[in-house]
């Protein structure tokens, strides 16, 4: 799929949305298998836990893109994001990362803060490109070359 196509704001994932936020993930990053010689973190974390604690936003019907979020005392750390391979292309990475900001507003967080592996060059050419700093890389769990990104938010216009 290459088109531009209109997509909702995301919204809460259910229990019932856990299967299809594991395909979801698995989708998106089982090609980084191979390239950092590791199972990607997301594809390892507890997919229920984090839905039944409300950290999980999920876009479409049948769900296509999602984000996993950890809001801190001072930023928003933006977990995961993902979409589907079938769904790259129509923007939905966009209104992922435009509704996190929105959302860290809304929490009154001054900051978003990401982070991702040293070899998906793929997404630190996307982040850089959507207003994110790199702030340092480093070796983590002994085995993940990560590179640590925050992008500071500006105050919504005043009306």
């Amino acid at each position: 799929m290459t088109d531009r196509t209109t997509h909702d704001a995301p919204r809460p994932a259910t229990a019932a949305d856990v299967p299809a936020v594991k395909a979801v993930i698995d989708a998106a990053f089982t090609h980084y298998i191979d390239r950092i010689g590791l199972v990607p973190a997301p594809m390892r974390a507890d997919h229920a836990a984090n839905v039944a604690a409300g950290r999980v936003f999920v876009c479409g019907e049948p769900v296509t893109g999602l984000v996993v979020l950890f809001p801190e005392a001072d930023h928003l750390y933006l977990d995961t994001v993902a979409v589907h391979p079938d769904a790259q292309g129509t923007g939905l990475g966009r209104v992922l990362l435009d509704w996190v900001e929105t959302h860290a507003r809304a929490l009154g967080t001054p900051e978003v803060r990401l982070l991702t592996n040293a070899m998906m060059w793929e997404n630190q050419k996307l982040y850089e490109r959507y207003g994110y700093e790199v702030v340092e890389r480093r070796l983590e769990e002994g085995r993940y070359d990560r590179i640590h990104y925050r992008k500071i938010l500006n105050a919504p216009p005043m009306e």
